[in-house]
């Protein structure tokens, strides 16, 4: 029982201790850094919004090293590529995206992600829009889950 208390206050902090002793939060860092260019500017500039829009959210480091944002589930995930930084939502085909952020992986039917291009200018509103979206369908689906009142 104290092991799940010390990971659910982790949890509650924002960042997962991953083995080592090193947390989510200092292996993005690193990543962001280590990149060195527009994407680790993109990449930071996306998980500021996200912290932002959910001061509450977790971040963990998944898949060998992929930044992962959670709130009640999987909000989304910050993959970097030569040309994009891709942010994947897990629950991206059930959130509105009344501005129309969504731009890639739209032909399945759980995901979906948007890719961003160096010079893109990203729409910060709506982003925290589809951020909130996420967390409100997470919350939502747990607690149907659990029966509980939200």
């Amino acid at each position: 029982m104290k092991k799940a208390t010390t990971i659910m206050k982790k949890e509650q902090v924002g960042a997962k201790e991953e083995e080592g002793g090193v947390s989510a939060s200092q292996l993005i860092d690193a990543r962001i850094k280590e990149l060195g260019d527009w994407r680790g500017e993109m990449l930071a500039r996306a998980r500021a919004l996200i912290q932002q829009a959910d001061p509450d959210v977790v971040e963990e480091w998944k898949w060998r090293g992929v930044p992962v944002w959670s709130h009640a589930g999987i909000i989304c995930t910050g993959e970097t590529y030569k040309q994009v930084v891709k942010l994947t939502f897990a629950k991206g085909a059930s959130l509105d995206d009344p501005s129309g952020l969504f731009n890639a992986s739209l032909e399945g039917s759980t995901r979906r992600a948007i890719d961003l291009h160096e010079g893109d200018k990203l729409d910060e509103k709506a982003l925290k829009a589809l951020i909130l979206a996420a967390v409100a369908l997470n919350t939502s689906a747990r607690s149907h889950q659990t029966g509980s009142e939200i």
